[in-house]
Formats: structure tokens, sequence, C-alpha cells
């Protein structure tokens, strides 16, 4: 049975939490530490994006590069991709404490981009998470 992780369904996009070969989701596992508040910001934000595929204000999703996208619910940043024309993957997140985007974040997400194109190229991105 093919496991996924969902976190909206919306009218455009599917927009779905990353996780790595042994089944883990950074992105989720750090969602799910949320205040309930928090979570709200977020899942609205969610909700813009797969009715949308976008939102126009910078304030709350920019492109950082290398077609990775940062989903801004302050003080939270999700990065994300656009993969196969109607999903977004949410990679990881962190909590923005400075002013500066700190690499190692964006790095995590292109890792995470290309290992994800990868497992579903192979056919096992989805298979392999029973």
């Amino acid at each position: 049975m093919k496991k996924t992780y969902i976190a909206h369904q919306g009218e455009k996009f599917t927009i779905e939490w990353y996780c790595n070969s042994r089944g883990q989701s950074d992105a989720l596992e750090y969602f799910e530490e949320l205040s309930t508040d928090r979570k709200k910001k977020l899942i609205h934000l969610f909700y813009l994006l797969g009715a949308v595929g976008k939102i126009f204000n910078i304030e709350k999703f920019r492109h950082e590069g290398d077609q990775i996208y940062a989903i801004k619910s302050s003080p939270d940043r999700f990065f994300c991709f656009f993969f196969d024309g109607s999903k977004i993957i949410v990679t990881n997140a962190y909590e923005k404490k400075s002013e500066k985007m700190p690499s190692r974040e964006k790095q995590k997400a292109l890792k995470a981009k290309d290992d994800y194109i990868q497992r579903c190229k192979r056919g096992i991105y989805y298979e392999d998470q029973n």
C-alpha cells in the first residue's frame, strides 16, 4: 500500500510533506510541534497555495532561487518546491531568528528535492514508505 503525507488537497495543487527513505519527515515533525495558532497560520497558507498555486504577498511566499520557495508563516519558514505540475512538496522548516536565511536550510531543501525526484524517477518514492 502506498503511503503519502498529504498536508492539503487543493483544487489546483496537492501539498505533501517530503519524507526521506526511512519515512521520516522533518517538516511534518516540525509542524506537529507548533502551537495551535502557528499551525492555523500555516494551514491557511496551504489552503491558498492549494487553491491558486501561488501567494502573491512576498512576505508570505517567496522564491528563494534554484526552484525552492519559502512559505513564510511568521516566525516559521517552510521550504518547498513544485513537482509534476500539480504537487507542492514541503521539504523542511525552521524558526526564523534573524534577517538572513540560514544557507544550510536551503541546502537541506535542495538535497530533499533531488532525493524526491530521483526516487520518483525510479518509482520507489511512495512504495518504500510502507
